[in-house]
């Protein structure tokens, strides 16, 4: 008899994702489903709105990476009005930016990821999780506090609010850093630094060599990639052209607003999240044996389609990393690592802008002519992948047409194969335990997934399951209209 297992919610990631497992009469995987299972819709509430509100709607998309969006939108805004932003106001942009990282990138790996490395896998449920390590890890767990404390005061101080910044207007931003306040933030950046040296020096030590086996096994699949270069390839998180690299390696670029030629979308009837896919592929197909338009996002990909980082400590351990796995490397266990080599470049990155002139110089914001009917393109690389901001705007310049490809969303393929992928090694004869789950867990927290961002499928249809049971509690019958 068949039996299906359903994971739900899927623990430790942002929003809410169930995974179904169904198996077979004797007892293997013969289908897997990772779902989305809220609805938010902000593509549609969106229109009719003036463009340059937009900048501060958008950052409620998701209260984990508002920053991201929040610059996505605003650069979108800055191509609708034809604007150009002043040098002091992209470097406060990207401060803003960069201070986020570091907060975003301490969240997943130490309160949502790390749990199941520090503690281990097969843990119990109890300690497998942030208060496990505080146990564990104690003094580390201070510095973890702090320095994820000191990145959301510099986020603040520049973005105007630690959660839904607002500082970022047409043009460039709407006001200066001070001096006293960029002493503040210099302050505030050594903790984050402290804490990054030590998470990678410490996971190269303890925590990724025992978990070599877990690295081949957990979502061990092969795709493309599509990540931000700078004109010299360097790995860039606010600006530059896309690259889209293929399984093999091999790449092409272009540019952000060009995307519609060379992304599409494609909708499953058991997700309210859209499925992007490389069109130059063909059809999407999420076998895991044999994908077709599967390509990933988020530090993975980031490291894999650069040539270098900009800092010092960074390019070190990029060098290391692809010496150790190769280009492109496949394994999602590996986005940990690229994570750790991020939330170290961001940190040196914050110390870099805090000690350049031009971040407490005043002209901040050009100036933005009137509204007109255009479009415009904003892209940034969110924690969790590249983020895009497509919106259309009238001659009164209100919103006609918007668009929105978060990070989660290019990764939701991969995440399904990976989650099929695992689900096939692990699950034998019908044999599987709380650790073996977490396994089929760990496969989608890799990707670091924010669901609340991902959810915007909006076709009209709701997704229902009604379970009838008899008087004895025993389920009768189900029926879905998916």
């Amino acid at each position: 008899m068949t039996k299906k297992i359903v994971i739900s919610p899927v623990s430790r990631i942002e929003g809410h994702l169930q995974i179904v497992v169904q198996l077979d009469d004797a007892g293997n995987v013969s289908d897997t489903k990772v779902q989305t299972v809220n609805l938010r819709g902000f593509e549609e509430f969106c229109k009719g709105r003036p463009v340059e509100e937009l900048p501060r709607i958008t950052t409620s998309i998701c209260g984990v990476c508002p920053s991201s969006h929040h610059l996505a939108s605003v650069k979108a805004v800055d191509g609708c009005f034809g604007a150009t932003p002043t040098t002091t106001g992209i470097k406060l942009r990207e401060l803003m930016e960069h201070a986020h990282y570091v907060e975003e990138h301490i969240l997943h790996f130490y309160f949502l990821a790390g749990a199941d490395f520090v503690m281990g896998p097969g843990a119990e449920v109890k300690d497998r999780n942030i208060f496990g390590i505080i146990k564990k890890l104690p003094n580390e767990a201070r510095l973890v506090v702090k320095a994820r404390w000191s990145a959301a005061q510099i986020a603040e101080t520049v973005g105007g609010r630690s959660i839904h910044p607002v500082a970022g207007v047409p043009g460039g931003w709407s006001k200066p850093l001070r001096s006293d306040q960029k002493d503040k933030c210099l302050k505030w950046s050594e903790p984050m630094m402290e804490l990054a040296k030590f998470s990678i020096k410490y996971a190269k030590e303890n925590i990724f060599p025992n978990y070599q086996d877990a690295i081949k096994l957990i979502g061990a699949i092969k795709t493309g990639f599509l990540g931000t270069v700078g004109k010299n390839g360097e790995m860039e998180l606010y600006d530059g052209k896309l690259r889209m690299m293929q399984s093999n390696g091999e790449f092409r670029e272009f540019e952000p607003k060009d995307y519609h030629d060379h992304i599409k979308e494609a909708i499953m009837p058991w997700s309210y999240t859209k499925f992007p896919y490389d069109a130059k592929a063909g059809k999407l197909v999420l076998d895991y044996h044999n994908p077709v338009g599967v390509y990933r996002t988020n530090t993975l990909a980031r490291i894999n389609v650069a040539e270098k980082y900009k800092t010092p400590l960074a390019q070190a351990e990029f060098v290391e990393f692809r010496k150790n796995f190769g280009r492109p490397a496949q394994n999602s266990m590996l986005y940990h690592w690229a994570r750790l080599i991020e939330l170290l470049y961001a940190a040196e990155y914050v110390q870099i802008l805090l000690k350049d002139k031009d971040i407490t110089g005043t002209d901040t914001r050009s100036k933005v002519e009137k509204t007109q009917a255009a479009r415009g393109v904003g892209v940034v690389e969110a924690p969790r992948g590249t983020l895009i901001h497509d919106y259309t705007t009238d001659e009164k310049g209100l919103v006609k047409e918007l668009n929105l490809i978060v990070g989660t969303t290019h990764n939701l393929p991969a995440i399904n194969m990976s989650v099929r992928q695992t689900a096939d090694a692990v699950i034998k004869n019908g044999k599987y335990d709380q650790g073996t789950l977490n396994m089929l867990e760990m496969a989608i927290r890799a990707y670091d997934p924010c669901i609340s961002c991902a959810t915007h499928n909006l076709d009209g249809s709701i997704a229902t399951v009604l379970n009838i049971f008899d008087h004895n509690g025993k389920r009768v019958k189900t029926l879905k209209n998916y």
